[in-house]
């Protein structure tokens, strides 16, 4: 009994013990996404491309993009994606593809893209990020930094 109270230590440091919880935790090989689709956008999108792809074979997802203008500095901006560059960003989630050009990139990182339909306000794209400091009452434009 007095034996199992006083067995010798291993000598391995806390360091060391979590080197070896690391290297055994179960990973995966693709890094979460830089912004998240929902399910709602990702219909919308498909539905979308559907739709433009009998007049344009090409499309095959939203860009998204960021240029300046509107009420608060800053500006979003959707087109039909149709090829990718080698700079662009491509999420995919709930089957739809979203695009992300590179100097877009940094204004859209951590947002969520949504899509709301609503009879009174009509339906649009909503992205919500939290790194935009102020937004404009409609919601297409942001202030950020």
């Amino acid at each position: 009994m007095f034996k199992e109270l006083f067995r010798k230590k291993e000598d391995t440091s806390d360091a060391d013990a979590l080197l070896n919880f690391a290297d055994e935790a179960s990973t995966t090989d693709k890094a979460p996404d830089p912004f998240h689709v929902t399910e709602a956008a990702a219909k919308q999108i498909k539905t979308l491309i559907k739709g433009e792809s009998e007049i344009n074979p090409k499309a095959s997802g939203l860009r998204i993009f960021v240029q300046g203008g509107g009420c608060s500095g800053f500006q979003y901006g959707f087109a039909f994606a149709e090829e990718l560059e080698a700079d662009d960003t491509n999420v995919q989630a709930h089957g739809a593809s979203v695009v992300v050009d590179a100097m877009s990139y940094q204004y859209v990182l951590g947002a969520e893209i949504d899509y709301k339909d609503n009879p009174l306000e009509g339906s649009s794209f909503v992205i919500r990020n939290p790194q935009a400091t102020s937004t404009c009452g409609c919601g297409s434009s942001f202030a950020y930094g």
